[in-house]
């Protein structure tokens, strides 16, 4: 009877997820800016290259471009890169005559102000701005006639382990929902000559297996059991981007695949190195790539791995303060909980969604269907107005279904976003003795009607529901919606048209059938630290890692224990391990830190408004960590006009000795970094997953088996509420 229950709940939102998936589907995607009128000719990304290497808990990214113009006349180049989660810029490189040139990071309108005087003097000048949760802009001036010009970008980003799972995207879809910027500019999204990618995953656990849902043609080679490497390039006779339908295929076209090639030797990126690909003899003419495909990678630890606390900290003088990043893994003791409840669908049905909604109807119509007569359901849909479909709740009956899914089937998306009302109307009705669901769809941004952050917090905190995020794009306004879900305490899950998809949502599946650990504190006794980030840590959920970033003093032992309450009950983990007096492997941890203080600035912006103090501690924290930010930019001159205008190199400096530790630590075997072995915070293993299979590449799981995985999630999450109530 509880497993036929919990598959009705699990059907209800198959179909839900089943139009988010392909919400994304006409994304526009990251490229060279040309005006829209089409007075300037549109210059040419000659050659891409990328490098990820991720280890001891974060990822570093460079991003190689070579420009062209094919014209007769000097131009500026505009590139946009949409902004990946959580990552900050942390290198710019421009070559000049040549040479390699660092950037340096400056507040946002000194820095354009330097870049426009040497613009306008007709030296050479590169700047990386970011456009609020959007894209990172870079221009560079000038691109000489009938030259090339070459730059990297490098960002550092957090790369954490969520139900045993690892996931790194490579965003290239910025979403197409910023009307503004598709008003003045179009983009050239072919790389003309070669495009190539290289992962390198060191893993201080056991990896049993890595794919690349949408890349089956990406050669995966396992070097170790916590070593692999991923390469693809469009040197081996197929696109590195294949079609949608080709990529589901499951590891189809096998004789198309490029053979494995040996591992790499392990090196560091220098200043003066070009991210240079490894060579594959290519069995037909270099076909260009499309920067319109996120790549998605996804690695699978052992089963059966212990729970855990990993330290990596950064001290290279034992007289001054230490930056440490700790992470816990906590073990699977968190029990399973069910519930039943009220549904109400809030589905997008703006412009962008036109040729989306009929699938999406679809799935709706599919789920809604699964239902108990006894659950009840809505539906209210949204473009420049809001409007309900149902008169208010309706029990779920087939005639009451089948009468909704008639009128669902009717609709026509047209105009604008008009985010606020739909939400507003999709609260309405809610009957306090009844828990419900609030699932929203959408792949755009508040542009029509209510758009400030303050009145949907405000909106949602009133309303005793769980609200659930389907964030669709790389430029969808993860700010508001992430924050409205937070408010909330539900999800807010951002879905890459490139992923697994279960692997996206299997992370977010334990977290709503089991119980949570509540009111999470952290105390770290024996050593002194200070400046520990995120200062609220709020809840902790089965299978997520909990990581926090501080400063200390002294060494040696320290005691840590983790504390919050489980049904109401209080609950205490605790552990005993060093702290180093020198540590000097990992500086790119105060990069880290820093970008850390300042995402919870830019937080309480977002939550309660832009004043000076908050401003000025996130330029502050940008220009002495290097970091690019709303309030940052990262200008690169000539190495003579940075002495002229007296700007200090900090960041050529961070970056040199950035430069050193990846040297160093690829010389090295992988390094365990978990810390608490002799005491054990956690008894008992870390919670996974056993499906799946290893090698590179290929395989696709069915859309309604993901959404079916997904709906049981959301299905159970809502008892939550009740738990919270308790305590």
């Amino acid at each position: 009877m509880m497993i036929s229950r919990i598959w009705r709940y699990a059907l209800l939102s198959a179909g839900i997820l089943a139009g988010a998936v392909i919400l994304a589907e006409e994304s526009s995607a990251a490229g060279l800016l040309s005006p829209s009128d089409g007075t300037t000719p549109p210059l040419v990304i000659q050659d891409q290259a990328v490098r990820v290497t991720v280890e001891d808990g974060y990822a570093i990214t460079a991003v190689e471009q070579v420009f062209r113009n094919p014209h007769g006349k000097d131009f500026e180049a505009i590139y946009s890169f949409p902004v990946p989660k959580k990552a900050a810029v942390s290198g710019f490189t421009y070559w000049i005559d040549g040479k390699p040139v660092t950037g340096e990071v400056l507040a946002k309108k000194k820095a354009r102000e330097v870049y426009e005087e040497e613009k306008k003097a007709g030296r050479e000048a590169a700047l990386t701005e970011q456009d609020s949760h959007k894209t990172f802009d870079i221009s560079v001036t000038p691109v000489r006639a009938g030259k090339d010009v070459r730059i990297r970008l490098t960002y550092i980003q957090p790369a954490h382990i969520d139900t045993s799972i690892g996931r790194y995207v490579y965003p290239l879809e910025e979403g197409g929902v910023d009307d503004a910027k598709l008003a003045f500019w179009t983009a050239s999204e072919e790389v003309a000559g070669q495009f190539s990618f290289d992962l390198h995953l060191r893993s201080s656990y056991p990896v049993a297996a890595l794919r690349l849902p949408k890349h089956p043609q990406a050669v995966v080679t396992q070097v170790s059991d916590q070593e692999w490497r991923v390469h693809m390039d469009n040197r081996g006779g197929k696109s590195s981007a294949p079609s949608p339908a080709a990529s589901d295929a499951a590891g189809q076209d096998r004789d198309d695949k490029v053979i494995a090639v040996p591992a790499r030797p392990n090196h560091s990126i220098d200043e003066g190195e070009a991210v240079t690909p490894v060579r594959v003899a290519p069995r037909a003419a270099s076909p260009s790539f499309r920067l319109d495909t996120d790549i998605v990678v996804y690695w699978r630890q052992a089963e059966n791995l212990p729970g855990s606390v990993d330290l990596v900290a950064h001290r290279p003088d034992p007289g001054k303060p230490g930056t440490f990043m700790m992470v816990l893994t906590p073990g699977d003791d968190l029990k399973p909980i069910v519930e039943g409840r009220d549904w109400v669908f809030v589905l997008d049905k703006s412009g962008s969604m036109k040729r989306k909604f009929h699938t999406l109807t679809e799935g709706v119509a599919r789920g809604v269907a699964k239902l108990r007569p006894v659950d009840r359901f809505r539906i209210v849909l949204f473009d420049q107005t809001a409007s309900e479909l149902t008169s208010g709740f309706l029990p779920a009956t087939p005639d009451n279904v089948k009468k909704a899914v008639t009128l669902l089937e009717n609709v026509q998306p047209n105009k604008g976003t008009n985010l606020f009302d739909g939400l507003k109307l999709g609260l309405n009705f809610v009957e306090a003795d009844r828990t419900t669901a609030i699932l929203l769809v959408t792949d755009g941004v508040a542009n029509v009607g209510e758009t400030r952050k303050k009145v949907f917090l405000n909106l949602v905190r009133k309303a005793d529901v769980r609200l659930f995020t389907f964030v669709m794009g790389n430029s969808a306004n993860r700010p508001l919606l992430t924050g409205m879900t937070r408010a909330s305490g539900g999800t807010s899950i951002s879905i890459s048209n490139s992923d697994d998809i279960v692997g996206a949502v299997m992370s977010a599946t334990s977290k709503v059938t089991h119980e949570a650990l509540h009111k999470v504190g952290i105390k770290i006794s024996g050593v002194r630290t200070s400046d520990l980030t995120p200062e609220r840590l709020g809840s902790l959920y089965r299978g997520e890692q909990l990581v926090v970033f501080g400063k200390y003093r002294g060494d040696g032992e320290a005691t840590v224990t983790l504390n919050g309450l489980i049904s109401g009950k209080p609950t205490t983990y605790t552990t005993r391990f060093d702290f180093p007096k020198t540590a000097g492997l990992n500086p790119e941890v105060e990069r880290l830190w820093a970008f850390s203080a300042i995402e919870a600035q830019l937080q309480d912006i977002d939550d309660f408004g832009e004043n000076s103090d908050r401003k000025q501690v996130v330029t502050e924290l940008g220009v002495e960590y290097g970091l690019v930010t709303p309030y940052t930019s990262m200008v690169v001159v000539r190495n003579e006009v940075f002495a002229k205008r007296g700007i200090e190199r900090r960041n050529q400096a961070r970056r040199a000795t950035e430069t050193k530790a990846v040297a160093e630590r690829a010389k090295t075997p992988v390094r365990v970094t978990r810390v608490d072995k002799k005491a054990p915070m956690f008894r008992k293993p870390r919670p996974s997953y056993s499906h799946g299979s290893g090698g590179g590449g290929g395989g696709s799981t069915g859309l309604l088996g993901l959404a079916l995985l997904f709906a049981f999630s959301a299905a159970v999450y809502f008892s939550r509420r009740r738990e919270e109530d308790q305590e």
